[in-house]
């Protein structure tokens, strides 16, 4: 599965706007972030669609973000693992 190119991260314009409005974030590169220095969110896309893998205590978790409802529940979960930091 490859990183997500900028077709995909532009498809997820609203999800960046947001994950960027959150100040614990640093931004390495487009779609990538980092926490204290250490990767904590990615995007991916594949047949199957585009997919965001969260660092969440320490384990990586894959949450697919095709839908309105996905990109929810990923934004949900980045901020359950930014409240336990």
């Amino acid at each position: 599965m490859k990183h997500a190119g900028s077709g995909a991260l532009e498809s997820l314009s609203k999800v960046l706007e947001s994950l960027r409005r959150r100040t614990a974030l640093v931004e390495k590169r487009p779609g990538i972030f980092y926490v204290r220095g250490e990767a904590f969110l990615h995007f991916h896309e594949d047949r199957a669609g585009i997919f965001a893998d969260l660092r969440d205590r320490g384990e990586w978790r894959r949450f697919p973000v095709n839908s309105a409802a996905e990109c929810a529940t990923l934004l949900a979960a980045v901020d359950d693992c930014l409240a336990i930091r």
